[in-house]
């Protein structure tokens, strides 16, 4: 008898071409088939009404099925009124869910965040299937208390309290736990640390924000440092680089003086920054604290790029908002700086951060915001690279920590392995 393909929703709150689906969740979903699971994808699309037709919704579907071998399903994204709009979205989500476990015989529901995990366990509650699937929460960060941190949310206010009685209902409702640190696990799963299951048998898996190494290691980096180190005239000039956003979560003044003492500590250093946004911003903060035009440059580049110009960096930068929320944050320019081959500078209490770049000596940590520690970590570095082989221990740390398919993929397999091999939900009950 043919033993029938285990089949998982994934549900994610965030649009089908979003950056973070197609660096993120879509890796992750062909590591998951790896498994031999089938995947269907359920997405919410921003500005949904105007910028997809049934004719574009069918083309995507199409592509995705032959493509990917992801059947997708999409619904409207709502943004204003905040509560409202989201509220709406849940439900929305939600009925879809539970229409497709109704036509389809899913095992698994995999919930991206909170959101989607409260359309999921909603759905189920309200399915007549007689075998539920069971119900893997992919939490990801501390979601209520990464609004308050930020300020959207008025510190134990309603909806903080509102969402962190909703946050315990969920993590009852859930049968598999994934979460980006080990920090984060010892404190929602201590007991899992010896385990790998909570307290009730429940499997739980911590893995980081893993990169295709591929991108980088199909790039000569030896020729890619000769090639931008020409073109930008930087032959004997060291690189302090920067990749991604800034403000918001990233200390933007910091990292500024942090250049800033690099070229004090150094006249030839020059400051790289690939940045999507606000490049003129950056460019003006930087002129202020007298960088000339030939001392920095501040650029976008397609992701494919990033691998080349970090290459010719010989440092990259780090700084974070430390507070409660962040000891759940594995941020992704961690593993691509590594995968580049360059050690970092970041600052404490960001995750597992402090612990991957002292415990493998790949970098330094930061714990005071002053040109006095940014000169010890430049020194530090130097240091660590006297035999000149920080490069490639760099980029072998990234092979055993942050791979996608032998680290992130693996484990997501296993945690797919160990969900499906236990009782059905219904036999518990």
């Amino acid at each position: 008898m043919t033993q029938r393909t285990p089949h998982t929703l994934y549900l994610c709150y965030f649009g089908l071409h979003e950056p973070l689906v197609q660096t993120q969740v879509l890796p992750y979903l062909r590591e998951i088939q790896k498994g031999g699971v089938k995947v269907s994808l359920m997405t919410f699309e921003p500005n949904f009404k105007a910028s997809w037709t049934k004719e574009r919704i069918a083309s995507e579907k199409k592509r995705l099925a032959h493509e990917e071998g992801i059947e997708w399903h999409c619904l409207g994204y709502h943004k204003r009124p905040s509560v409202p709009a989201t509220a709406y979205d849940i439900l929305t989500g939600a009925w879809l869910t539970r229409q497709l476990l109704r036509r389809g015989n899913f095992d698994v529901v995999h919930a991206r965040v909170h959101v989607p995990m409260l359309m999921a366990v909603l759905a189920r509650k309200f399915s007549r299937r007689r075998n539920k699937p069971k119900v893997i929460f992919d939490i990801r960060g501390f979601f209520p208390e990464e609004y308050t941190d930020a300020g959207v949310w008025k510190e134990n206010g309603w909806l903080y309290r509102a969402t962190k009685r909703v946050e315990k209902t969920l993590l009852r409702e859930a049968d598999a736990f994934v979460v980006l640190t080990e920090k984060a696990r010892s404190i929602l799963f201590p007991e899992s640390r010896q385990t790998g299951f909570d307290q009730l048998g429940r499997p739980v898996e911590v893995i980081p924000c893993c990169v295709d190494l591929q991108r980088f290691d199909a790039a000569d980096a030896a020729a890619a440092r000769r090639e931008i180190r020409e073109k930008y005239n930087l032959q004997d000039r060291p690189v302090a680089a920067y990749v991604g956003s800034f403000d918001g979560w990233y200390l933007t003044g910091e990292m500024l003086d942090f250049f800033q003492a690099a070229r004090e500590r150094d006249p030839r250093a020059f400051t790289l920054i690939l940045t999507q946004r606000d490049k003129e911003k950056v460019v003006a903060r930087l002129r202020q604290r007298g960088f000339a035009d030939t001392d920095f440059l501040v650029e976008s580049v397609a992701p494919a790029e990033i691998p080349k110009y970090l290459s010719a960096s010989d440092v990259a930068l780090s700084f974070i908002k430390a507070c409660y929320s962040k000891q759940s944050s594995s941020p992704t320019k961690i593993a691509e700086y590594l995968a580049g081959g360059v050690p970092i500078v970041a600052n404490d209490g960001v995750g597992d951060v402090t612990e991957l770049i002292e415990g493998e000596n790949v970098g330094a940590v930061v714990r005071g915001f002053d040109a006095k520690n940014y000169r010890e970590a430049l020194e530090k570095i130097e240091a660590l690279n006297d035999d000149g082989r920080l490069r490639e221990k760099c980029r072998e740390r990234a092979r055993k920590i942050f791979h996608l398919e032998t680290v992130g993929g693996e484990k997501y397999r296993a945690l797919y392995r160990r969900l499906l091999a236990t009782t059905p939900r219904d036999a518990k009950k």
